[in-house]
């Protein structure tokens, strides 16, 4: 597959906050059951997802993309905004909400994730964990870098989630939605099948490269190829590219029936880090190869970029007043003697544009919906079709019940007015916000 530069655009949404541990769940002292399932690259044994049809995630062929971390450019792209189904690359984002709560010290290392008999119960590739027992933060990490272990990213998601998969799925969308991957909705913490999960290739880039400029100092989990489960079992990692390519970092690897073979990696060579998306691949051997092929020409120059630019990748940030004192001094790493500071956002450079920017302008209100995907379809409809602006959702409170505004943000007057009147001239509804009565996407939407 010859991969050449495609341009495209993420959508920026709403700037969003996270939801704060509701619960204090003291350490479970119940025994583990440690036996491992079934060792397979996130082999799921039926698929949920309604039949291939050979459409939408389904779509023949693959989806591929190409970025330099630094900069967010887009080096190569071939179907990069085809819906898919994401497997187990699911798990990047959970881990995304993981780094952010061990960076704020809402959770340590060594915190104990209750187990509970959802969790225990997943479909493997998991490690057999018992209901009543629990696993440490650091364990479910490495679990779901090396192994992919779905009872491990259930139980961590729940923990997320005071509680609830669906309310961490419900963060993961609304963080995904604040880093620009305006194509994805997440429906659960593990990547196991559902219709309502799905991503691009595009937009993976953009969370993967979240994770690397943003939380350095947790990449040396991807890197581990075994770690040792309790002392009692070796725990080796399905990711191939750890071997095969030299200087691969690691990220993730993914299947299911429908989602095929998915791979990301991340790779250094003199100092320049490029990430590679490939999706919906026939086989394992295919991934493999055409994501050597991919990076070895990023690498080499080979490629012919655009210049088109990801989202940025902004750090996520708590409101103050649930910011925790930081993680206990002492914490020890398996997979890293010192945990190093964190690294400021990289700035993007030419189009790429700032949340700041994001709510200077004016703003075009599309319509409320009761449904958050249909704000979110409404925002991007209209940004395509008009050619400007950014479209995003903010969540509202309108008579005791949860709304979604869908909006074109970043406008002039001029802009703004005319979006207006081209939907008028459709009969569809649009407001006009001014700069200084758009306050929407700093509204709590920390309540899922």
């Amino acid at each position: 597959m010859r991969l050449t530069g495609k341009h495209g655009k993420a959508a920026v949404s709403a700037v969003v906050g996270f939801v704060a541990l509701a619960l204090s769940m003291s350490p479970a002292q119940a025994h583990r059951h440690s036996r491992l399932h079934v060792w397979r690259p996130d082999y799921v044994s039926r698929p949920a997802a309604p039949p291939d049809t050979g459409f939408g995630p389904t779509a023949p062929g693959a989806s591929a993309i190409m970025i330099d971390a630094a900069t967010g450019n887009v080096l190569a792209a071939h179907g990069a905004d085809i819906p898919r189904y994401p497997a187990s690359l699911t798990k990047l984002m959970v881990l995304d909400l993981a780094f952010q709560a061990l960076r704020d010290g809402r959770m340590t290392l060594d915190t104990e994730i209750p187990v509970s008999i959802h969790a225990a119960s997943v479909e493997p590739v998991k490690l057999g964990l018992a209901p009543g027992g629990a696993i440490s933060v650091r364990d479910a990490i490495l679990a779901m870098t090396t192994m992919s272990a779905n009872d491990a990213a259930t139980a961590l998601g729940e923990y997320l989630g005071g509680g609830s998969e669906d309310r961490c799925a419900a963060m993961m969308t609304l963080r995904a939605h604040a880093l620009g991957m305006a194509q994805t909705t997440f429906a659960n913490a593990s990547g196991l099948p559902d219709p309502a999960q799905v991503t691009t290739a595009r937009d993976l880039a953009i969370l993967a490269r979240d994770i690397v400029v943003n939380f350095p100092e947790d990449q040396s989990f991807f890197e581990v190829q075994r770690f040792d489960f309790e002392r009692r079992e070796w725990v080796y990692s399905n990711n191939g590219m750890l071997k095969l390519y030299p200087g691969a970092t690691g990220m993730k690897t993914g299947y299911t029936i429908l989602a095929r073979h998915n791979l990301i990696t991340s790779a250094v060579r003199d100092g320049r880090v490029l990430i590679g998306v490939e999706l919906h691949e026939p086989s394992w051997g295919a991934s493999y190869s055409e994501m050597t092929a991919m990076l070895d020409g990023g690498f080499g120059g080979h490629v012919d970029g655009d210049n088109t630019m990801l989202a940025q990748a902004a750090a996520p940030q708590m409101p103050a007043a649930q910011m925790p004192a930081a993680r206990p001094a002492g914490a020890v790493d398996p997979v890293a003697s010192e945990r190093a500071a964190p690294a400021a956002p990289i700035a993007l450079a030419g189009g790429a544009r700032d949340p700041n920017y994001v709510l200077a302008g004016w703003t075009a209100q599309l319509g409320v919906y009761s449904r958050m995907a249909r704000a979110r379809v409404e925002a991007i409809r209209v940004e395509r079709m008009r050619g400007v602006g950014i479209a995003r959702i903010a969540r509202v409170e309108r008579h005791g019940r949860t709304m979604w505004d869908a909006q074109l943000a970043g406008l002039t007057l001029t802009a703004a007015h005319e979006t207006c009147s081209a939907l008028a001239a459709r009969r569809a509804a649009c407001v006009i916000i001014a700069p200084a009565d758009d306050h929407l996407a700093m509204l709590d939407s920390s309540g899922g």
